[in-house]
């Protein structure tokens, strides 16, 4: 079974600012699961509605030595109509109103979350062969990918595509 990960900064019904949550929400859906385990993982905003969070199931936790601090680094999941989304929590970076505001401040908090979802696959034992990054939010885990985490086997052989929107 090919696994596929779609990592992305919103997706329907989550969190919508635009036609890039569309496309994330709707595209796991349509692969054969006979073929294909396909998983997505966006961060998890303050400003999601209650009714998602609310019904996420806390997976795990750790942390992440990212700029000089050690940073928590929440797993949170839900299984929405056949898919399974993950979600990574942090109140530093992602207890916002909306997704994205000052660009210099979304840059660090986005480049914290692509280092958070490779740094979190092991722990959730999925081991991805293909993902995919939607936008330049997640435009980092092909660069951390073959870099920070080439000399660990978990990733030898993962690729990475790019989907801008």
């Amino acid at each position: 079974m090919k696994k596929v990960l779609f990592a992305a900064s919103e997706c329907v019904p989550f969190i919508k600012t635009g036609g890039l949550a569309d496309v994330v929400g709707s595209l796991p859906k349509c692969f054969d699961k006979k073929e294909y385990d396909v998983r997505v993982i966006i961060p998890k905003y303050m400003c999601m509605d209650e009714k998602w969070k609310n019904q996420m199931k806390y997976v795990n936790h750790f942390y992440m030595d990212y700029l000089g601090q050690n940073r928590y680094v929440g797993i949170l999941e839900y299984e929405y109509e056949g898919v399974t989304f993950y979600f990574i929590d942090n109140e530093e970076y992602f207890n916002c109103f909306l997704p994205y505001g000052n660009i210099r401040y979304d840059i660090e908090k986005f480049c914290f979350f692509d280092k958070a979802v490779l740094s979190m696959l092991p722990l959730i034992g999925f081991q991805p062969n293909l993902i995919h990054c939607h936008d330049w939010e997640t435009g980092m885990i092909p660069v951390y990918l073959k870099t920070e985490f080439q000399g660990d086997m978990f990733f030898w052989g993962m690729k990475a595509m790019m989907t801008i929107h």
